[in-house]
Protein backbone atom coordinates (compact mmCIF):
# COMPACT_ATOMS: atom_id res chain seq x y z
CA UNK A 1 0.00 0.00 0.00
CA UNK A 2 1.29 3.54 -0.78
CA UNK A 3 0.06 6.70 0.57
CA UNK A 4 -0.11 10.05 -1.88
CA UNK A 5 -0.25 12.97 0.31
CA UNK A 6 -2.17 15.66 -1.60
CA UNK A 7 -1.77 19.34 -0.54
CA UNK A 8 -5.46 21.63 -0.59
CA UNK A 9 -4.48 25.41 -0.77
CA UNK A 10 -8.07 26.17 1.54
CA UNK A 11 -9.30 29.88 0.92
CA UNK A 12 -12.51 31.30 2.61
CA UNK A 13 -12.93 28.51 5.04
CA UNK A 14 -12.72 30.81 8.19
CA UNK A 15 -16.37 31.33 7.07
CA UNK A 16 -19.38 28.88 8.88
CA UNK A 17 -19.53 26.77 5.91
CA UNK A 18 -15.89 26.66 4.82
CA UNK A 19 -14.98 25.94 8.74
CA UNK A 20 -17.50 23.22 9.13
CA UNK A 21 -18.51 21.23 6.25
CA UNK A 22 -15.27 21.46 4.43
CA UNK A 23 -12.26 21.90 6.80
CA UNK A 24 -13.68 19.76 9.64
CA UNK A 25 -16.35 17.58 8.43
CA UNK A 26 -15.04 16.65 4.98
CA UNK A 27 -11.13 17.20 4.78
CA UNK A 28 -9.73 16.98 8.64
CA UNK A 29 -12.58 13.87 8.57
CA UNK A 30 -11.12 12.37 6.07
CA UNK A 31 -7.77 12.47 7.60
CA UNK A 32 -9.18 10.94 10.51
CA UNK A 33 -10.36 7.89 8.76
CA UNK A 34 -7.04 7.46 7.41
CA UNK A 35 -7.34 8.88 3.96
CA UNK A 36 -8.96 7.37 0.41
CA UNK A 37 -8.88 3.97 -0.44
CA UNK A 38 -8.00 3.64 -4.14
CA UNK A 39 -9.17 0.55 -5.97
CA UNK A 40 -5.55 -0.62 -6.13
CA UNK A 41 -5.24 -0.63 -2.64
CA UNK A 42 -3.41 3.09 -2.24
CA UNK A 43 -4.37 5.64 -0.16
CA UNK A 44 -5.05 9.18 -0.78
CA UNK A 45 -4.00 11.85 2.73
CA UNK A 46 -5.40 15.44 2.16
CA UNK A 47 -2.34 17.66 3.53
CA UNK A 48 -4.72 21.05 3.83
CA UNK A 49 -3.04 24.55 3.93
CA UNK A 50 -4.75 27.47 5.49
CA UNK A 51 -4.98 30.98 3.61
CA UNK A 52 -7.47 33.62 4.01
CA UNK A 53 -7.77 37.79 4.06
CA UNK A 54 -7.23 37.72 7.63
CA UNK A 55 -4.45 36.08 8.78
CA UNK A 56 -5.19 36.06 12.67
CA UNK A 57 -8.28 34.11 12.03
CA UNK A 58 -6.97 31.87 10.05
CA UNK A 59 -3.61 31.01 12.21
CA UNK A 60 -6.42 30.37 15.16
CA UNK A 61 -8.37 27.96 13.04
CA UNK A 62 -5.73 26.10 12.16
CA UNK A 63 -4.77 25.80 16.20
CA UNK A 64 -7.68 25.15 16.89
CA UNK A 65 -8.53 22.23 14.84
CA UNK A 66 -4.76 20.48 14.79
CA UNK A 67 -3.68 21.95 11.08
CA UNK A 68 -0.19 22.72 10.95
CA UNK A 69 -0.17 24.18 7.68
CA UNK A 70 -0.82 28.22 7.35
CA UNK A 71 0.24 30.31 4.72
CA UNK A 72 0.88 34.09 4.90
CA UNK A 73 -0.41 34.86 1.30
CA UNK A 74 -2.22 32.87 -1.57
CA UNK A 75 0.70 33.18 -3.52
CA UNK A 76 3.15 31.45 -1.00
CA UNK A 77 0.23 28.25 -0.61
CA UNK A 78 0.09 28.54 -4.77
CA UNK A 79 3.61 28.28 -5.53
CA UNK A 80 4.73 25.57 -3.23
CA UNK A 81 4.51 22.12 -6.00
CA UNK A 82 3.31 19.79 -3.02
CA UNK A 83 -0.41 21.41 -3.31
CA UNK A 84 -1.90 19.80 -5.67
CA UNK A 85 -5.45 21.03 -5.98
CA UNK A 86 -7.27 25.06 -5.13
CA UNK A 87 -10.49 25.18 -3.19
CA UNK A 88 -12.36 28.14 -2.66
CA UNK A 89 -15.14 29.10 -0.42
CA UNK A 90 -14.68 32.76 -0.29
CA UNK A 91 -17.93 35.28 -1.00
CA UNK A 92 -18.67 34.78 -4.47
CA UNK A 93 -17.40 37.93 -5.79
CA UNK A 94 -13.89 36.95 -4.80
CA UNK A 95 -14.27 33.64 -6.54
CA UNK A 96 -12.88 33.96 -9.95
CA UNK A 97 -10.06 36.40 -9.59
CA UNK A 98 -8.34 33.83 -7.00
CA UNK A 99 -9.73 30.88 -9.14
CA UNK A 100 -8.28 32.47 -12.22
CA UNK A 101 -4.22 32.53 -10.24
CA UNK A 102 -4.65 29.42 -9.22
CA UNK A 103 -5.55 27.80 -12.92
CA UNK A 104 -2.43 30.26 -13.79
CA UNK A 105 -0.03 28.18 -10.89
CA UNK A 106 -1.31 24.53 -12.44
CA UNK A 107 -3.50 23.38 -10.01
CA UNK A 108 -6.57 21.15 -10.07
CA UNK A 109 -9.73 23.53 -9.04
CA UNK A 110 -12.24 22.57 -6.69
CA UNK A 111 -14.72 25.18 -5.45
CA UNK A 112 -18.06 26.36 -3.81
CA UNK A 113 -21.09 27.93 -5.92
CA UNK A 114 -22.36 29.98 -7.12
CA UNK A 115 -18.66 29.73 -8.99
CA UNK A 116 -19.00 33.20 -10.06
CA UNK A 117 -21.45 36.31 -10.32
CA UNK A 118 -22.23 35.76 -13.75
CA UNK A 119 -22.86 33.51 -16.32
CA UNK A 120 -19.86 34.35 -18.48
CA UNK A 121 -17.48 34.01 -16.54
CA UNK A 122 -18.57 31.17 -14.99
CA UNK A 123 -18.04 29.55 -18.29
CA UNK A 124 -14.77 31.46 -19.14
CA UNK A 125 -13.42 29.86 -15.70
CA UNK A 126 -14.39 26.52 -17.31
CA UNK A 127 -12.94 26.98 -20.76
CA UNK A 128 -9.74 28.07 -19.14
CA UNK A 129 -9.34 24.75 -16.58
CA UNK A 130 -10.00 22.63 -19.87
CA UNK A 131 -7.47 25.09 -21.78
CA UNK A 132 -5.04 24.39 -19.25
CA UNK A 133 -5.75 20.74 -18.93
CA UNK A 134 -6.88 20.94 -14.94
CA UNK A 135 -8.55 19.17 -13.45
CA UNK A 136 -11.99 21.26 -11.68
CA UNK A 137 -15.16 20.37 -9.80
CA UNK A 138 -17.95 22.30 -8.37
CA UNK A 139 -19.55 21.59 -5.16
CA UNK A 140 -22.97 19.61 -5.09
CA UNK A 141 -23.51 18.66 -1.83
CA UNK A 142 -27.13 18.38 -1.75
CA UNK A 143 -27.36 14.99 -4.38
CA UNK A 144 -25.49 12.86 -1.76
CA UNK A 145 -28.07 14.09 0.91
CA UNK A 146 -29.94 10.44 2.64
CA UNK A 147 -33.30 12.55 1.33
CA UNK A 148 -32.46 13.01 -2.09
CA UNK A 149 -30.20 9.96 -2.40
CA UNK A 150 -33.50 8.26 -1.56
CA UNK A 151 -35.99 10.02 -3.96
CA UNK A 152 -33.18 9.50 -7.20
CA UNK A 153 -33.63 5.69 -6.06
CA UNK A 154 -37.57 6.22 -6.51
CA UNK A 155 -37.35 7.96 -9.33
CA UNK A 156 -34.50 5.16 -10.83
CA UNK A 157 -37.00 2.57 -9.80
CA UNK A 158 -40.88 3.81 -11.75
CA UNK A 159 -41.84 4.17 -8.38
CA UNK A 160 -43.70 7.05 -9.77
CA UNK A 161 -45.24 6.21 -13.20
CA UNK A 162 -45.07 8.89 -14.71
CA UNK A 163 -43.36 11.83 -12.83
CA UNK A 164 -46.68 14.94 -12.73
CA UNK A 165 -45.09 17.79 -10.68
CA UNK A 166 -42.68 18.83 -8.55
CA UNK A 167 -42.57 21.03 -5.60
CA UNK A 168 -39.92 22.58 -3.33
CA UNK A 169 -40.26 24.06 0.19
CA UNK A 170 -36.82 25.76 1.39
CA UNK A 171 -35.38 28.11 4.07
CA UNK A 172 -36.12 29.09 7.32
CA UNK A 173 -36.46 32.46 9.74
CA UNK A 174 -32.95 34.34 9.70
CA UNK A 175 -33.31 36.91 12.69
CA UNK A 176 -32.81 40.48 11.80
CA UNK A 177 -29.89 40.42 14.12
CA UNK A 178 -31.79 43.16 16.90
CA UNK A 179 -33.25 40.47 19.28
CA UNK A 180 -31.07 37.35 18.41
CA UNK A 181 -28.35 37.26 16.46
CA UNK A 182 -28.67 36.55 12.99
CA UNK A 183 -27.74 32.89 11.59
CA UNK A 184 -26.23 34.21 8.46
CA UNK A 185 -23.64 36.95 7.69
CA UNK A 186 -24.59 40.17 6.82
CA UNK A 187 -22.47 40.00 3.14
CA UNK A 188 -25.82 37.42 2.63
CA UNK A 189 -28.08 40.36 2.22
CA UNK A 190 -26.20 43.27 0.28
CA UNK A 191 -26.22 43.13 -3.17
CA UNK A 192 -22.94 44.54 -3.69
CA UNK A 193 -21.14 42.30 -2.13
CA UNK A 194 -22.80 39.33 -3.68
CA UNK A 195 -25.55 38.67 -1.57
CA UNK A 196 -28.96 37.22 -2.82
CA UNK A 197 -30.86 34.11 -2.37
CA UNK A 198 -31.72 33.63 -6.21
CA UNK A 199 -28.21 34.06 -6.72
CA UNK A 200 -27.22 31.52 -4.03
CA UNK A 201 -29.69 28.57 -4.32
CA UNK A 202 -31.07 28.53 -7.73
CA UNK A 203 -27.46 27.27 -8.34
CA UNK A 204 -28.48 24.20 -5.73
CA UNK A 205 -31.64 23.60 -7.37
CA UNK A 206 -30.47 23.60 -11.06
CA UNK A 207 -28.14 20.72 -10.12
CA UNK A 208 -31.06 19.10 -8.23
CA UNK A 209 -33.60 19.32 -10.71
CA UNK A 210 -31.49 18.08 -13.36
CA UNK A 211 -29.95 15.58 -12.34
CA UNK A 212 -33.67 13.94 -10.67
CA UNK A 213 -36.27 14.85 -13.00
CA UNK A 214 -34.55 16.74 -16.28
CA UNK A 215 -33.07 19.72 -17.35
CA UNK A 216 -34.38 23.09 -17.13
CA UNK A 217 -35.72 24.56 -20.16
CA UNK A 218 -37.63 27.94 -18.57
CA UNK A 219 -38.50 29.63 -15.44
CA UNK A 220 -40.75 32.53 -14.03
CA UNK A 221 -39.58 33.80 -11.04
CA UNK A 222 -40.47 36.58 -8.04
CA UNK A 223 -37.34 38.14 -6.40
CA UNK A 224 -37.94 39.83 -3.23
CA UNK A 225 -36.32 41.52 -0.43
CA UNK A 226 -38.72 41.43 2.39
CA UNK A 227 -36.87 42.31 5.72
CA UNK A 228 -35.59 45.99 4.49
CA UNK A 229 -33.15 46.71 6.98
CA UNK A 230 -30.96 44.12 9.37
CA UNK A 231 -28.01 44.25 12.01
CA UNK A 232 -24.22 43.22 10.76
CA UNK A 233 -22.01 41.24 12.95
CA UNK A 234 -21.16 44.53 15.10
CA UNK A 235 -24.53 45.13 15.64
CA UNK A 236 -24.94 47.97 13.33
CA UNK A 237 -27.90 48.34 11.27
CA UNK A 238 -27.60 48.32 7.28
CA UNK A 239 -30.01 48.41 4.59
CA UNK A 240 -30.55 45.14 2.95
CA UNK A 241 -29.77 45.49 -1.35
CA UNK A 242 -30.19 41.53 -2.11
CA UNK A 243 -33.07 39.35 -2.25
CA UNK A 244 -34.41 37.19 0.74
CA UNK A 245 -36.64 35.15 -1.18
CA UNK A 246 -38.13 34.25 -4.10
CA UNK A 247 -40.77 32.08 -5.81
CA UNK A 248 -40.31 30.46 -8.80
CA UNK A 249 -41.92 27.77 -11.27
CA UNK A 250 -39.77 26.01 -13.93
CA UNK A 251 -40.92 23.49 -16.91
CA UNK A 252 -38.53 20.92 -17.93
CA UNK A 253 -37.43 20.03 -21.78
CA UNK A 254 -39.82 17.23 -20.76
CA UNK A 255 -42.60 19.39 -19.67
CA UNK A 256 -42.15 18.30 -15.85
CA UNK A 257 -43.79 21.30 -13.77
CA UNK A 258 -41.17 21.94 -10.59
CA UNK A 259 -42.14 24.83 -8.08
CA UNK A 260 -39.43 26.24 -5.94
CA UNK A 261 -39.67 28.40 -3.04
CA UNK A 262 -36.78 29.68 -1.48
CA UNK A 263 -36.92 32.28 1.80
CA UNK A 264 -34.81 33.39 4.69
CA UNK A 265 -38.17 34.84 6.06
CA UNK A 266 -40.07 32.08 6.69
CA UNK A 267 -41.35 29.86 9.82
CA UNK A 268 -40.69 26.30 9.18
CA UNK A 269 -44.15 23.98 9.38
CA UNK A 270 -43.04 21.09 7.44
CA UNK A 271 -40.87 18.27 7.96
CA UNK A 272 -37.59 19.65 7.31
CA UNK A 273 -35.67 23.00 6.36
CA UNK A 274 -35.82 21.38 2.68
CA UNK A 275 -38.69 18.85 1.39
CA UNK A 276 -39.02 17.83 -1.68
CA UNK A 277 -42.48 16.93 -2.86
CA UNK A 278 -43.03 14.20 -6.05
CA UNK A 279 -46.68 13.60 -7.34
CA UNK A 280 -47.00 10.67 -9.97
CA UNK A 281 -49.27 8.75 -11.53
CA UNK A 282 -48.83 5.54 -9.59
CA UNK A 283 -47.22 7.12 -6.51
CA UNK A 284 -46.03 10.47 -4.34
CA UNK A 285 -42.77 10.79 -2.38
CA UNK A 286 -41.73 13.98 0.38
CA UNK A 287 -37.88 14.05 0.78
CA UNK A 288 -36.34 15.72 3.19
CA UNK A 289 -32.50 16.33 4.18
CA UNK A 290 -32.21 12.83 5.59
CA UNK A 291 -35.45 11.07 5.38
CA UNK A 292 -38.21 10.07 2.69
CA UNK A 293 -41.79 8.92 2.58
CA UNK A 294 -43.74 7.48 0.19
CA UNK A 295 -47.73 7.04 -0.49
CA UNK A 296 -48.71 4.52 -3.29
CA UNK A 297 -51.59 4.66 -5.77
CA UNK A 298 -53.33 1.87 -3.76
CA UNK A 299 -52.18 3.51 -0.50
CA UNK A 300 -53.80 7.34 -1.19
CA UNK A 301 -57.09 7.93 0.69
CA UNK A 302 -60.30 8.67 -0.42
CA UNK A 303 -60.36 12.79 0.03
CA UNK A 304 -64.02 14.63 0.16
CA UNK A 305 -64.01 17.89 0.94
CA UNK A 306 -66.54 18.91 3.40
CA UNK A 307 -65.49 21.74 5.26
CA UNK A 308 -68.84 21.75 7.13
CA UNK A 309 -66.82 18.65 9.84
CA UNK A 310 -63.60 18.03 11.01
CA UNK A 311 -61.56 16.54 8.77
CA UNK A 312 -61.71 12.19 9.00
CA UNK A 313 -58.66 11.81 7.09
CA UNK A 314 -55.10 11.84 9.05
CA UNK A 315 -53.59 12.40 5.98
CA UNK A 316 -49.54 12.00 7.85
CA UNK A 317 -50.63 8.73 8.65
CA UNK A 318 -50.86 7.26 4.83
CA UNK A 319 -47.57 7.60 4.01
CA UNK A 320 -44.66 5.00 4.74
CA UNK A 321 -41.06 6.01 5.93
CA UNK A 322 -38.21 4.27 4.02
CA UNK A 323 -35.59 2.56 5.76
CA UNK A 324 -32.41 4.55 7.04
CA UNK A 325 -29.78 4.07 4.84
CA UNK A 326 -26.48 2.58 6.50
CA UNK A 327 -23.93 4.24 4.25
CA UNK A 328 -24.76 7.26 4.72
CA UNK A 329 -22.25 9.85 5.12
CA UNK A 330 -21.53 13.94 4.86
CA UNK A 331 -22.99 14.64 1.64
CA UNK A 332 -19.86 17.55 1.65
CA UNK A 333 -17.23 14.97 2.60
CA UNK A 334 -18.92 11.74 0.05
CA UNK A 335 -17.96 14.47 -2.96
CA UNK A 336 -14.70 15.24 -1.98
CA UNK A 337 -13.78 11.49 -1.87
CA UNK A 338 -14.57 11.61 -4.83
CA UNK A 339 -12.70 14.57 -6.36
CA UNK A 340 -9.50 13.47 -4.49
CA UNK A 341 -9.57 10.43 -6.07
CA UNK A 342 -10.18 11.94 -9.70
CA UNK A 343 -7.08 13.75 -8.91
CA UNK A 344 -4.80 11.32 -7.69
CA UNK A 345 -6.15 8.42 -9.76
CA UNK A 346 -8.26 9.98 -12.92
CA UNK A 347 -11.27 8.43 -11.51
CA UNK A 348 -14.67 9.94 -13.19
CA UNK A 349 -15.99 13.58 -11.86
CA UNK A 350 -18.48 14.87 -13.60
CA UNK A 351 -19.28 17.61 -11.30
CA UNK A 352 -16.95 20.02 -13.52
CA UNK A 353 -17.32 23.99 -13.40
CA UNK A 354 -19.56 23.94 -16.25
CA UNK A 355 -21.98 22.13 -13.78
CA UNK A 356 -21.38 25.17 -11.88
CA UNK A 357 -21.89 27.56 -14.71
CA UNK A 358 -25.29 25.92 -15.28
CA UNK A 359 -26.50 26.82 -11.68
CA UNK A 360 -25.18 30.49 -12.49
CA UNK A 361 -26.93 30.53 -15.45
CA UNK A 362 -30.35 29.49 -13.95
CA UNK A 363 -30.12 32.12 -11.19
CA UNK A 364 -28.93 34.87 -14.02
CA UNK A 365 -32.54 33.86 -16.14
CA UNK A 366 -34.30 33.83 -12.26
CA UNK A 367 -33.61 37.52 -11.78
CA UNK A 368 -34.38 38.17 -15.15
CA UNK A 369 -37.41 36.65 -15.46
CA UNK A 370 -38.25 38.26 -12.08
CA UNK A 371 -36.95 41.97 -13.44
CA UNK A 372 -38.83 41.61 -16.76
CA UNK A 373 -42.05 39.71 -14.86
CA UNK A 374 -41.83 36.98 -18.13
CA UNK A 375 -41.42 33.10 -18.35
CA UNK A 376 -37.72 33.18 -20.01
CA UNK A 377 -35.89 30.12 -22.02
CA UNK A 378 -33.14 28.47 -20.46
CA UNK A 379 -31.07 27.57 -23.03
CA UNK A 380 -28.10 25.01 -23.44
CA UNK A 381 -24.68 26.21 -22.54
CA UNK A 382 -22.21 25.24 -25.18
Amino acid sequence: MKEHRIGIVMNGVTGRMGTNQHLVRSVLAISKQGGVRLANGDVVMPDPILVGRNLEKVRALAAAHGVSRTAASLDEALGDPFNRIYFDSQTTDRRAESVRRAIAAGKAIYCEKPIAVDTATALALYRECQAAGLKNGVVQDKLWLGGLRKLKSLVDSGFFGRILSVRGEFGYWVFEGDTQPAQRPSWNYRKEDGGGIAIDMLCHWRYVIDNLFGSVASISCTCATHIAERRDEAGKPYACTADDAFYATMRTEEGLIVQFNSSWCTRVRRDDLLTLHVDGTRGSAVAGLRDCWTQSAQDTPRAVWNPDIEQPIKFFEGWQKLPEDPSHDNAFKVQWELFLRHVANDEPFRWTLLEGAKGVQLAEKGIESSNRGAWVAVGAIA
